[in-house]
């Protein structure tokens, strides 16, 4: 079988048998798109860029951009193959997620707000140093994520669902959380991780302890945090949030001990090689007639 892409990449490298479509030669809005079998929706191209695959009538793989992949299962028509980019935003998001911890424990956010005001104000803070850590995942990112924090002193746990590969059990989590001095969630999205943090457990957390969430934002119950945030008793680093994107008049944008970052964590300089890195060697596997990596659902 011939097969069309279309991705927004206009120099990916494609072997022969598969046609290339891209912004420069085809237009999702005007051109036909009943011939494309192999689509990649663009990187950041939220809901719109999915709904394209309505009128894909002959549509076979459906690949994302994204490690999380909640957002296209509605648009999974049967007989398609949605694949995710496990292992493209691995390096980007783990350093955000260390840029976070760092900014929530050391100051960054009074820094900032005290060199507005052309204010020399000098502090002590806590040091990231000698903190028992937890990171809440145990796939590509949280794995990277672990590799990137072992320099530093510091205890690290992993938690996952299955509690295998020496990480401990979610189910466990509540007996470690007031021992934890930072929590990293990089946990996707699902019936099981929705509202995963709740009011009771985000009250377990120690005083002081600060929680980053790379993953998706309905992970921590938004109302919960906002209570535990403005009472000063923890800190968090948000790079999703729920809603996203975050409305202006939010009261997450006034919230105490809170720095945002709007849901930039893949999206770096690192992510185009990569992601084409990933394409291409897709294409290689479907012209060969092997299965494609990163399968994540079939419809």
């Amino acid at each position: 079988m011939e097969h069309t892409i279309w991705s927004q990449w206009d120099d990916l490298s494609v072997p022969n048998g598969i046609k290339k479509l891209s912004p420069s030669n085809f237009s999702l809005e005007t051109d036909d798109l009943s011939q494309i079998t192999f689509y990649v929706p663009q990187y950041m191209g939220g809901r719109k860029a999915l709904e394209y695959v309505r009128k894909m009538p002959n549509l076979k793989y459906l690949q994302v951009p994204n490690a999380g992949f909640d957002d296209a299962l509605e648009f999974l028509n049967p007989g398609v193959v949605l694949c995710n980019a496990r292992g493209v935003h691995d390096s980007s998001t783990a350093e955000l997620a260390v840029a976070l911890a760092l900014a929530s424990r050391r100051g960054f956010y009074d820094f900032a707000i005290a060199q507005a005001k052309g204010e020399w104000a000098h502090k002590r803070y806590p040091s990231f140093n000698d903190s028992k850590i937890g990171i809440i995942g145990a796939g590509s990112i949280a794995n990277t994520l672990k590799s990137y924090l072992e320099p530093y002193d510091l205890e690290i746990l992993m938690f996952s669902r299955s509690g295998q590969n020496g990480s401990i059990a979610i189910s466990q989590l509540d007996s470690h959380l007031p021992k934890l001095d930072f929590v990293f969630i990089v946990i996707p999205l699902n019936d099981e991780s929705r509202n995963l943090f709740d009011a009771k457990k985000l009250s377990l957390m120690k005083d002081g302890a600060v929680i980053v969430n790379v993953g998706r934002g309905p992970i921590i119950n938004t109302e919960a945090l906002l209570k535990e945030l403005n009472s000063g008793r923890i800190y968090a680093g948000l790079d999703v949030t729920d809603p996203e994107p975050l409305p202006s008049d939010h009261p997450l944008w006034k919230a105490k001990n809170l720095i945002i970052s709007p849901h930039v964590g893949g999206n770096s300089t690192a992510f185009d090689s990569r992601g084409k890195k990933l394409i291409e060697s897709q294409l290689k596997l479907l012209i060969s007639g092997q299965e494609l990596n990163n399968i994540v659902a079939h419809g």
